[in-house]
């Protein structure tokens, strides 16, 4: 089932069950799905791939990790507390995200076939970083590992 049929389904249910939270976030999901295929069309490509899901659901999902951070700032816990109700609703439609160790080891491998040696290599491990991690790990905790890891290896 695409991601643009399972979140039809999802929307119904939410009207259904008048969870008004669930319903504004899967809505949105479809207006962006929806404005990506238009956009996409003029390629010929009549619907979106795996990937170009995937790639919007992280968007959204840093959207709302901005937003919940600008919000704690402002000393506003009541907006940033409804952008975490429908980050958490858009997590259940991204894969399932990696744990640090999982995220280390990969990182971990990459820099072993790029033989990177210190920061100066950031850019040959973070390409193929975030290429195999797309989806799977936040880019900002995938560059801080990286950054760790090329610290770590120039002083060992």
């Amino acid at each position: 089932m695409s991601l643009k049929d399972r979140v039809s389904e999802e929307i119904k249910t939410a009207m259904k069950a008048k969870d008004k939270i669930r319903l504004e976030t899967v809505r949105s999901i479809k207006k962006v799905i929806l404005e990506q295929e238009s956009s996409v069309r003029a390629s010929g490509q009549e619907e979106l791939t795996e990937a170009q899901e995937i790639e919007l659901l992280v968007q959204l999902a840093k959207q709302r990790r901005d937003s919940i951070a600008q919000y704690q700032q402002a000393n506003r816990p009541d907006l940033a507390g409804q952008e975490a109700q429908e980050l958490a609703i858009l997590e259940e439609y991204l894969p399932k995200q990696l744990s640090d160790e999982a995220i280390g080891s990969t990182i971990d491998q990459i820099i072993a076939q790029v033989g990177a040696t210190s920061a100066k290599d950031m850019g040959k491990v973070m390409g193929p970083a975030m290429q195999q991690l797309k989806g799977k790990a936040d880019g900002k905790k995938v560059q801080d590992l990286v950054k760790a890891k090329l610290g770590n290896e120039q002083e060992g």
